[in-house]
């Protein structure tokens, strides 16, 4: 297994409006304007198929958006496009829009391994994105325990297990939740030098109390979004004025126009998802 990675996925407008109330600080008497750049407007397409185990996974959503500068207050939403999913047997699932940008359907059939189709129609384009639904073993248990952490402080940490099968290199992305986050963090784990045993993967947080729920969500991923995630991530954690190395790739392929590309990423993943409550 890789070295554990965790990540904060921050909206880069927050990140860059921090940076400026640092500056405020330093200099009362000068003001700073900094001269943007607004890249091309971008569709966004927020295709994640996520089965969570002691669910039927009918209900499934993906949403469509566009990029925005970093000034702006909120993200533009895409309506009226159409959506749908198709799987090898030819089945089709409809995505029908319940408020803007948002696409649902409510009789999706998933079934591990199985290949399914992305086909997305929007403002006179058409793209489409192909991916195999990706197992996850569920986790066995949890822990927790008191540690110092960086600073030597005592924090809380939690430590969730599961056995990794045997026989075949699997990828995962866990993201935890809480009241004590504003952002969802991440870990991305591969079982490149444990395959087949039990794998714990450790999550701390200094706000994390008693009395707190943190919800972890543990996915199964192809080798493909693994590696797009963790380029995406990598490029998050990374100096806000920095532009994504290649303005990041994702499997969703305009067939109307290829140089006109959507950013996303279209996976399908079964999920284990637990509610701890932190002791």
């Amino acid at each position: 297994m890789n070295k554990l990675k965790k990540y904060t996925i921050m909206n880069r407008a927050l990140a860059l409006i921090s940076l400026l109330f640092v500056f405020s600080f330093a200099s009362c008497e000068d003001v700073v304007n900094l001269d943007l750049k607004t890249g091309e407007t971008k569709l966004v397409i927020d295709a994640e198929i996520l089965w969570k185990k002691g669910t039927d996974g009918k209900e499934q959503t993906i949403k469509i958006s566009k990029t925005a500068p970093y000034y702006n207050g909120s993200t533009p939403k895409v309506s009226g496009a159409q959506v749908r999913v198709e799987n090898s047997n030819g089945d089709v699932f409809t995505f029908n829009e319940t408020e803007a940008g948002v696409y649902k359907c409510t009789n999706f059939v998933p079934v591990l391994n199985a290949d399914y189709k992305l086909l997305v129609t929007a403002e006179g384009q058409s793209f489409t994105a192909v991916e195999k639904l990706t197992s996850a073993t569920p986790i066995n248990k949890i822990e927790q325990k008191i540690v110092p952490d960086f600073g030597g402080k005592d924090v809380i940490e939690v430590t969730f297990y599961y056995n990794d099968p045997a026989d075949e290199v699997n990828f995962y992305v866990t993201d935890y939740q809480g009241p004590f986050l504003i952002y969802p963090e991440y870990e991305i784990t591969n079982d490149e030098f444990y395959n087949g045993n039990e794998i714990s993967t450790r999550y701390s947080h200094e706000d994390m109390k008693a009395g707190s729920t943190l919800k972890i969500t543990h996915r199964g991923v192809s080798k493909n979004f693994f590696n797009y995630w963790k380029l995406i991530l990598e490029a998050s954690s990374a100096n806000p004025f920095l532009v994504p190395p290649g303005n990041i790739r994702g499997n969703i392929v305009n067939t109307t126009d290829a140089n006109n590309f959507a950013f996303g990423y279209f996976r399908l993943c079964e999920a284990d998802q637990i509610e701890y409550l932190v002791k």
